[in-house]
């Protein structure tokens, strides 16, 4: 017995000491620690060294776009976009509150989903991000020098700005399609006369190659579908635009049934080129809307928002050959380019296989007028005829695919929760690895281009359950690493991601870095309250307004003692940054500010509202660690009973400057 149990134990301690030291011959150790193989090695970015790409991850239901550097996954920077932000006093100061004005008045959040980079020749230039605001329809640009938004434009007619924002391979327009077809005009009427009077608009908003301005050319007024992602034509599908709709039943209520009973659904092919020449040849009915558009001056430091009042809308029957539905299974998320153009990758989220279609062969259809009756008007191409082939068992609930460049796509499965990865021209499945958990999109940097950088993946993921520490009942969702670089795909980092980590760009640094704005010029600084030396400081009453023109450099207010202002009053607060050196921000903060700090830029100016309600002196504090007396730079405030005698006053350097 005795014998058998030491054979026993020795089995044991050899079976522990073979698992712990894995496989010698491969060289792989089953530990599956982050400094067990060479993963960590592969996303280590060491100290003052610089990733090697930016990934834009839209933040979903919070409304703003998260700036991570790859391969590290550190984040970077959140830029405000459509939901207020008061690190950045973004919709707090009266300088950008006109950028979340609608025309259902402000508007301070967004469901921001679909970033795109701006392209030139089909290959991504770095200039600007757009993105587009889903719940009230908007669409936004990034100036990628400053990294702030520049610009955001509201949709009108559309509801559901989802399939939004892509650009044309020369950034000739940035696209928003509609989710919710709404009826057109809007107005009240039974819900349940859906079908053959809702209607969904796709429009198409024009960008100055020069500064990035955005107008809206023309909507076009499609039939009354769900219109989910879209991808531009390139190469020789230039001038052509790709738009994936399901609910081609027009159903209107309990969607996951009634919405899913067609076999097949629809791309949306429309050729932009020949509806543009229309256009520019007086086509079109301009029809009375109301929709705002705001613009951030950085020469001014302020916004401006203004009302438009008509649009420019296309009937796509009265231009013949312009648009045509391709049939494609069966509810279709995705609706992806490859960088050649030649084929659109159609994912059918219900669909047993990964559906591709033809341009080449779409446009023998249409010459051949090879068609399967119309909707609406709208000539349905035969099936077949535009099918390029399909991928055979790939995975289940296919949603978003994007391509490296070397004929190789990649396609995230929500359901079996993979990637998988396949071959363009023989669909061939190369490899697949799985997600955690329940992937949505991915992004590889590039991957929406002709020139994608196919090294890398990232699948973004809506379930992480036991991959982070908990945090209550909700748990932080993720973004995913994979390396592309060889023949099979290596998950190598995790990393948590602000609200939803919906959708995702990426461009290789060295693109956008080298034009990145250091600070901005003081002389250019023609904000109407700036001033450019502390000599110019001032505090102006104007009966119950009072302005106070207040500069700031390290590390002291000018003024910082103010006396004469009374309950009641209205305070206006202009700081201006005099710093003119690289990263040297300052905030403000003023005690009983019904709103948030300001945090300025070098040679910015910005402005918040402090109206006083009680007696009292009263500090304010720079908010932002700027040197080594960080803690110095302060000031007071007196304030005075309403009628008070006591006249405005302040210091410059201690000096008492009596205004009264």
């Amino acid at each position: 017995m005795k014998t058998m149990f030491k054979y026993f134990i020795t089995l044991t301690v050899l079976s522990v000491w073979l698992v712990s030291c894995g496989d010698v011959n491969s060289g792989k150790s089953s530990n599956k620690g982050a400094l067990s193989g060479n993963a960590a090695e592969k996303v280590y970015v060491a100290p003052g060294e610089h990733d090697e790409f930016y990934a834009f991850i839209s933040g979903g239901f919070s409304g703003q776009l998260a700036v991570y550097g790859l391969p590290s996954g550190r984040l970077f920077k959140v830029i405000p976009v459509f939901s207020v932000d008061a690190e950045k006093a973004w919709g707090f100061n009266e300088e950008t509150k006109p950028m979340l004005n609608t025309s259902h008045g402000f508007i301070p959040w967004d469901d921001s989903h679909h970033p795109d980079i701006s392209q030139t020749a089909g290959e991504l230039d770095g200039r600007w991000v757009f993105i587009n605001g889903n719940n009230t329809p908007r669409i936004a640009k990034i100036d990628l020098t400053t990294f702030e938004t520049t610009e955001i434009i509201e949709v009108p007619n559309s509801a559901g700005n989802h399939s939004s924002s892509f650009v044309t391979e020369n950034t000739e327009y940035v696209v928003a399609g509609t989710r919710f077809s709404v009826p057109f005009p809007q107005r009240d009427m039974p819900i349940s006369e859906y079908k053959g009077n809702f209607k969904g608009a796709l429009s198409f908003i024009s960008v100055d190659p020069e500064d990035g301005g955005m107008d809206i050319k023309f909507q076009i007024m499609m039939p009354g579908f769900d219109y989910d992602l879209s991808h531009p034509g390139r190469g020789d599908s230039h001038g052509w635009f790709f738009f994936s709709t399901y609910n081609t039943e027009e159903a209107n209520s309990l969607l996951e049934v009634n919405a899913s009973q067609n076999d097949k659904d629809f791309i949306a092919a429309i050729n932009w080129k020949k509806i543009e020449a229309y256009v520019n040849e007086g086509g079109g009915k301009k029809v009375p809307a109301n929709y705002a558009h705001n613009v951030y001056d950085e020469h001014t430091h302020m916004a401006t928002s203004t009302m438009k009042k008509e649009v420019l809308v296309v009937d796509p029957t009265e231009v013949p050959g312009a648009i045509y539905f391709m049939p494609t299974p069966k509810s279709p998320h995705g609706c992806d380019v490859d960088p050649s153009g030649e084929y659109i990758v159609g994912s059918g989220k219900l669909a047993a296989e990964l559906t591709i279609h033809s341009f080449s062969k779409m446009l023998t259809a249409i010459e051949n007028k090879d068609f399967d009756g119309d909707a609406y008007g709208i000539p349905i191409l035969n099936y077949e005829s535009t099918l390029a082939g399909s991928v055979k068992q790939p995975g289940l609930g296919p949603l978003h695919t994007e391509f490296d460049g070397k004929g190789n796509a990649y396609t995230t499965f929500f359901i079996s929760s993979e990637v998988v990865k396949w071959k363009l021209g023989t669909w061939e499945v190369l490899d697949r690895k799985p997600t955690y958990y329940s992937v949505g999109h991915l992004m590889i940097p590039g991957g929406n281009s002709r020139k994608p950088f196919g090294k890398y993946v990232v699948a973004m993921n809506k379930i992480t359950k036991d991959r982070y520490l908990p945090t209550g009942p909700e748990v932080t969702q993720s973004a995913q690493l994979y390396d592309i670089t060889g023949d099979k795909m290596e998950l190598l980092l995790d990393f948590p991601t602000i609200g939803e980590p919906h959708y995702a760009a990426g461009i290789a640094a060295d693109i956008v870095a080298k034009n990145s704005k250091k600070f901005f010029k003081l002389e250019d600084n023609k904000h109407p309250y700036a001033v450019k030396s502390e000599a110019e400081a001032k505090v102006v009453r104007d009966g119950n307004v009072v302005h106070v023109y207040m500069t700031m450099i390290r590390s002291h207010f000018a003024p910082d003692n103010i006396e004469g202002i009374q309950v009641g009053d209205k305070v206006y607060f202009h700081f201006t940054n005099l710093e003119q050196d690289y990263d040297v921000p300052h905030g403000v903060s003023m005690i009983g500010a019904n709103t948030s700090e300001l945090l300025i830029m070098p040679g910015q100016t910005e402005t918040f509202v402090w109206e006083p309600k009680q007696e009292g002196v009263w500090p304010f504090y720079c908010t932002d660690f700027c040197s080594a007396l960080h803690q110095e730079m302060q000031g007071y405030v007196r304030v005075s009973k309403k009628g008070s005698n006591v006249p405005i006053s302040y210091t410059l350097d201690g000096d008492a400057v009596d205004v009264e």
